[in-house]
């Protein structure tokens, strides 16, 4: 089976599909590997270290799609390099299909299939191919950083002859991957941490990691499904707001990490709440490609709005891509491992993490999340 990792093309995108580590090892149980050429740049893997793992440089983007029988990537590849690949071939990346029909339709018109790495079901089984979460706990560490490199203050308590420093103040919405990672950080480095979450389960690991927990009573709106978020009724998040409002005017720096999968991200912090904030304060919005927590936030730009800065990272695990890479290549390769071997496809439609991540398979369109079906 011919396996080629593409270059990304994407803005701003630093990661690569496979490591030479996890090549050697595929390579060893039989695969044959194509990388285009300069792919692992940006995650400062040189094309010498994909040849001494066992795998062929391709220049050609187009000569290395045609001749694939698997691509594997970070992200999927523009409809018109799907439309490159042989009928029959097979891709797998994060593909986010609910919002993105023209690269269901894409998939479905190059008679392909494509499994998503957003897809995967949240299981235990499947947790070593659990891309999401091996790239929110990177995020949820460097997006701490990046607040604590922008604010004009340090994060711990500092006693000096001159005088005592307080401690920065940290208000995190969300306590999942990125935001449990997040409260790690900064708890780490000093700081005062302040977490809200509509789920109360998540107060003993929100307090297991030393953060205060701002605890909202839930009601009958909100809708649980494989660990996220589905639902939340208008009136829920209002009353979160309102509990949360005097915390964040409090806060040094607030990120949010809230997201609902296949819908725009909730507001969280509204404009007055970030008008109530201290001059100097620092905002960094996790959600900013989905629409935003935040009022004002902006993707990929940082603006200064009343006196607050507001980061708008879009991909902040592409900033650390050499562990973003390596973690993600692990992924796609249990998973791959998991679907097939050297020679074909296992193809148990009915196994739960195939059903779960197959998107399009032979040209029609076949995950629940898309709601119609594209016929080749």
């Amino acid at each position: 089976m011919k396996l080629a990792v593409p270059k990304e093309t994407k803005f701003k995108e630093n990661r690569v599909g496979l490591t030479p580590d996890v090549v050697k090892d595929l390579v060893k149980k039989g695969f044959e590997v194509s990388i285009e050429a300069g792919a692992g740049t940006a995650s400062f893997f040189a094309d010498a270290a994909y040849t001494a793992a066992g795998a062929a440089i391709v220049n050609s983007k187009a000569e290395l799609l045609a001749q694939a029988d698997v691509v594997l990537s970070v992200n999927a590849p523009a409809t018109a390099e799907i439309a490159q690949m042989k009928r029959g071939a097979i891709l797998i990346s994060f593909m986010w299909a609910a919002t993105n029909p023209e690269l269901v339709d894409a998939c479905a018109k190059a008679g392909i299939s494509a499994f998503s790495m957003d897809a995967v079901p949240r299981i235990s089984r499947a947790q070593k191919m659990d891309a999401l979460s091996s790239q929110a706990n990177l995020a949820g560490y460097k997006a701490v950083l990046l607040c604590a490199d922008t604010i004009g203050k340090i994060l711990p308590m500092m006693t000096t002859a001159a005088g005592t420093i307080r401690p920065s103040k940290v208000v995190i919405f969300g306590a999942g991957v990125a935001g449990l990672q997040a409260i790690a950080t900064a708890k780490r480095l000093g700081a005062v941490v302040e977490v809200t979450d509509i789920r109360p389960e998540t107060k003993e690991q929100v307090e297991s990691l030393g953060g205060k927990f701002i605890e909202v009573k839930g009601d009958a709106s909100i809708k649980i499904e494989g660990g996220y978020v589905k639902g939340v009724s208008e009136e829920f998040l209002k009353m979160q707001q309102e509990l949360v409002a005097k915390h964040v005017k409090e806060a040094d720096i607030v990120i949010t990490t809230a997201l609902i999968p296949g819908r725009k991200a909730p507001v969280l912090v509204t404009e007055d709440m970030v008008k109530s904030m201290r001059f100097g304060s620092v905002i960094l919005d996790m959600a900013v490609e989905q629409g935003g927590n935040v009022v004002g936030s902006e993707i990929n730009k940082t603006i200064v709005k009343d006196g607050v800065t507001i980061i708008g990272e879009s991909n902040i695990p592409s900033l650390l891509p050499m562990n973003a890479s390596d973690l993600y290549a692990r992924n796609i390769q249990t998973l791959l491992l998991h679907l097939a071997d050297k020679d074909a496809f296992k193809w148990e439609m009915e196994e739960e993490i195939t059903k779960g991540s197959l998107i399009v398979h032979n040209g029609a369109a076949v995950h629940p999340s898309v709601q119609k079906t594209v016929n080749a």
